[in-house]
């Protein structure tokens, strides 16, 4: 059972302007980070490098489609992944749809290996004072959401 199932929350409707601007505002940040180099994919990835480096992470997204929902494993994996980033300060939402998560970021990494798109890690770069202004408006959705005791809120991508 997930916090969300405890509390019994619903994501909110996507309807939402705000909701709509937290989707474009992820939507920018993959972009970016993806081009930046400071995007990590996979759930083993992630895991790796917040054990390693956890002060580098500026924001974590979890995706799953329909068919995941009865992976236990995943589930397993994506417990840890959220009380790891409640404990470390790390900003974190989830997205139901890898198909849109795919379109954004690419269905392979360099080597052309399909790429584990349930866990995505934004790093910050290596420039100084680099601030991405979606990263700022995601942070500040994310709070929002602290605010009324939605501590991993659910964002719909654009289309």
């Amino acid at each position: 059972m997930t916090l969300e199932e405890i509390h019994g929350q619903q994501p909110a409707p996507s309807g939402h302007d705000w909701m709509q601007g937290a989707g474009t505002a992820l939507h920018e940040l993959l972009v970016s980070a993806q081009r930046r180099g400071c995007l990590t994919a996979g759930v083993y990835e992630s895991a790796k490098l917040m054990n390693v480096d956890p002060d580098n992470v500026a924001f974590c997204l979890l995706a799953t489609d329909q068919e995941d929902e009865g992976d236990i494993a995943l589930q397993i994996h994506f417990t840890l992944i959220q009380a790891f980033c409640c404990e470390n300060d790390i900003d974190i939402v989830r997205v139901n749809d890898v198909a849109k998560l795919e379109a954004i970021v690419g269905p392979s990494d360099e080597s052309g290996e399909p790429r584990d798109l349930h866990c995505i890690l934004i790093t910050n770069p290596n420039e100084e004072g680099w601030k991405d202004p979606a990263l700022e408006k995601l942070n500040l959705f994310c709070e929002e959401r602290r605010n009324v005791n939605d501590w991993v809120p659910t964002i719909t991508l654009p289309e």
